[in-house]
């Protein structure tokens, strides 16, 4: 909204204090709902969730049926195998988003050879605005390894509710925005669960995780 002859447009410094109270506050909405998770089937150590077998191994995560950035029929099958590091997001996310998966990018050079085990997926939760086409164009600033996924948008709601992520449209139009919880979903070769990287966290302890998902 334009500022009134009595206000003052917020500076640089205060938008940016702004940004960083809203991922803040999606990282630990999105960590707050899978620990709730986590908590109902009561196992954890070192930090690191610890798959009880069975049916609750399932409690986060799950099928799905999405196309890729080449128009391809994907499922969790095709990540089943290898570690897979999931991030939620949409391709016009100003900041959050772009940022998480350059800090993949990153990631993904550090561990050399090794990144060629690991599955990483973006998948977007903005399936009216991005297409395949549009996701491929996305991609070609980051990691080529990095695979995006999208489709209708049932299709992904179910997939976002079965990993527990928060989200939500946010205004009306072509302008609209998304709020949504911000933590990589770090899967073992099954597809369960293993632990999560936040966004606060630092290089150090993400590329810990990382290299103890590879590990599994």
């Amino acid at each position: 909204m334009a500022a009134t002859p009595t206000e003052s447009p917020p500076d640089g410094e205060a938008l940016a204090r702004s940004r960083r109270l809203r991922l803040v506050g999606y990282a630990a909405w999105g960590l707050l709902v899978v620990a709730v998770a986590v908590a109902a089937l009561g196992y954890t150590r070192f930090g690191w969730f610890e798959p009880a077998g069975g049916i609750q191994a399932g409690l986060i995560g799950g099928s799905f049926t999405l196309v890729d950035q080449d128009g391809r029929t994907v499922t969790e099958k095709n990540f089943l195998g290898k570690p897979t590091a999931y991030f939620f997001g949409f391709t016009n996310c100003p900041d959050v988003c772009p940022t998480a998966l350059a800090d993949m990018t990153a990631r993904m050079a550090a561990l050399g050879d090794d990144a060629n085990r690991l599955n990483v997926v973006f998948v977007s939760l903005d399936p009216e605005r991005d297409t395949p086409q549009l996701l491929k164009t996305y991609l070609e600033s980051f990691d080529p390894r990095i695979v995006a996924l999208t489709g209708t948008p049932a299709a992904v709601a179910d997939m976002a509710k079965k990993f527990r992520v928060f989200w939500r449209k946010v205004g009306e139009g072509e302008n609209y925005t998304l709020d949504h919880s911000i933590a990589t979903y770090l899967m073992d070769p099954r597809g369960e669960l293993l632990t999560l990287i936040d966004a606060r966290e630092s290089k150090e302890a993400a590329m810990e995780k990382i290299r103890r998902l590879l590990e599994s």
